[in-house]
């Protein structure tokens, strides 16, 4: 892609709202843009991030067998009040009438829809497992939106949903969708643990989050260097230097964010909303479910937190918006510009995204946005570029090498 035909309204200061460092920087690099408060736009370049997150997210689920399907943002208050929601749920739930008054909401999570699909469909034991899956723009009427993406009144989620027979087959999926999500998260670059945790507005018989270690987490989060143990702080009331409850060793106290949970509803909705299927025995049952919702704003937002500085951002490979950043220092020079397109033209054509910098900008200028914007490896095309060679940049290892442009591919 040409960069004077990609829209990257970089900035020199962040918005004065931005608290927090993913914040300043996603604004800064023409990532995102406030439309409201908890609401935002997303940029070619944070689209293209979130676009890479949600490739990954369908490659992982496909190897375990997930369908995708796409459910309704806006659900009515009928299925909500057969779970018994409606009236529990709180101020968060975002409700609105249609013009004969009828009551609806915005979908921030879609067990309700979910169960009304399966339910009219599922009605033997042979039809079991099953397990669904969506992408889906999601609504919470926070009362305090805050940092960014952070904690938003509308963001992209993915959630899923088992349907077993079984608690045993429910305990499969669970360590499945757990598994996944391990993978899924190493993919996008991120250190995650995962940590006990409660049940919440969801409910259900267990819970689990994965948590990104950060100082910007809404969590505290214990958790033990000796062994496997985490747990919300809230969830197991230790604090730091008690023993842990595995292994006896000091337990530690950070803070971390949620980018991932997952629930063994069990017969929560099922029971409820009479989701029940014929045994092989005769006899009916309620289904028996799991939830797994990942936050994919929250995972582009806890990437940037985990992998920047303060004058810019370095994304993790698989989803960085583009693999190479092609840089001319001056494109009135004809050999500078001559060489940058053959190399634009030649890494295209072999199915690498390249972004060129083809402003008629001060080097000074490409540099400092080339930094903001966080793309791995840098081709700068300067004063060497009439013999054929440029400078190789890898921003991983910070080392640079003048090559010839022959070696290009070797060095990607």
């Amino acid at each position: 892609m040409k960069q004077s035909l990609l829209f990257v309204p970089t900035l020199k200061e962040a918005p004065k709202d931005a608290e927090v460092k993913s914040h300043k920087l996603m604004s800064r690099a023409g990532l995102i843009k406030q439309v409201a408060a908890g609401i935002y736009t997303y940029l070619p370049l944070g689209y293209k991030v979130i676009q890479n997150i949600e490739r990954i997210i369908r490659e992982e689920l496909e190897k375990i067998d997930a369908s995708e399907l796409l459910m309704p943002a806006l659900q009515p208050s009928d299925l909500w009040k057969e779970s018994g929601r409606w009236e529990k749920y709180g101020p968060e739930l975002m409700r609105l009438q249609d013009r004969k008054n009828r009551d609806f909401c915005l979908g921030p999570t879609h067990e309700e829809v979910i169960v009304q699909v399966v339910r009219d469909y599922v009605n033997s034991y042979k039809k079991l497992p099953l397990a669904l899956y969506q992408i889906q723009t999601k609504f919470r009427d926070e009362m305090r939106p805050r940092f960014g993406l952070m904690r938003g009144r509308e963001f992209i989620m993915k959630d899923a949903y088992t349907f077993s027979a079984t608690a045993e087959d429910l305990d499969v999926w669970y360590k499945k969708f757990s598994k996944t999500y391990i993978d899924i998260f190493k993919r996008c670059g991120l250190d995650t643990k995962i940590v006990n945790s409660d049940v919440g507005q969801i409910g259900g018989d267990e819970a689990d989050e994965f948590m990104v270690m950060s100082e910007v987490g809404e969590d505290s989060i214990t958790y033990c260097d000796m062994c496997d143990y985490a747990a919300n702080q809230e969830h197991s009331g230790l604090v730091e230097g008690d023993p842990c409850p595995v292994c006896g060793a000091p337990i530690k106290v950070a803070k971390g964010i949620e980018v991932g949970n997952i629930f063994k509803l069990g017969t929560k909705y099922s029971e409820s909303m009479n989701a029940k299927f014929i045994d092989s025995d005769g006899s009916s049952k309620p289904m028996i479910m799991g939830c797994y919702g990942l936050g994919i704003s929250r995972t582009l937002m806890a990437s940037v937190e985990q992998h920047s500085t303060e004058s810019g951002i370095l994304w993790p490979k698989e989803i960085s918006p583009f693999q190479i950043h092609i840089v001319p220092v001056n494109l009135k020079d004809e050999f500078q510009r001559e060489l940058s397109y053959e190399i634009y033209n030649n890494l295209r054509g072999k199915g690498i995204e390249v972004l060129l910098d083809d402003r008629y900008e001060r080097a000074g200028v490409k540099f400092k946005d080339a930094d903001l914007i966080g793309i791995p490896y840098r081709i700068i095309v300067g004063k060497d570029s009439g013999e054929g060679k440029i400078e190789f940049i890898n921003r991983y290892t910070d080392i640079k090498k003048l090559i010839n442009k022959t070696d290009i591919l070797d060095y990607i």
